[in-house]
């Protein structure tokens, strides 16, 4: 699988992040890197302990990456998720509300690591 149809089977844009990064070898690099990026695993950890201040750090962080590396799916998913959080405690958080972004968050992430891995194939 090439990089430009990786980016299209998720929902990026390799066009966006060429033009930032204007190098293809590191594109790829960073995409391939981001498979050990911690924030979604940190998320669902800290979802799952009712930490809504860590989850909303670990959304904020997921939606950083995402934007840098144009993966626009996963970013606006991940981005509606840190507004939820944004200054939340577990009173304060719509649980059902949380619960629908995070399983969306959950399929972006999904769709772009099993694209990435077949990318590294």
């Amino acid at each position: 699988m090439r990089l430009e149809e990786c980016y299209k089977s998720f929902g990026g844009s390799c066009e966006d992040v060429k033009i930032r990064l204007q190098n293809d070898a590191i594109v790829q690099r960073l995409v391939i890197k981001f498979l050990t990026d911690p924030s979604y695993t940190n998320l669902c950890e800290a979802l799952e302990q009712g930490n809504y201040e860590e989850a909303f750090r670990a959304a904020h962080s997921l939606k950083g990456v995402c934007q840098n590396l144009s993966f626009v799916n996963l970013s606006q998913s991940s981005s509606l998720l840190t507004e939820l959080l944004r200054g939340g405690r577990e009173q304060a958080v719509d649980q059902e509300l949380c619960n629908t972004f995070m399983k969306q968050v959950t399929e972006d992430y999904e769709a772009v690591t099993e694209a990435i891995r077949r990318l590294q194939e």
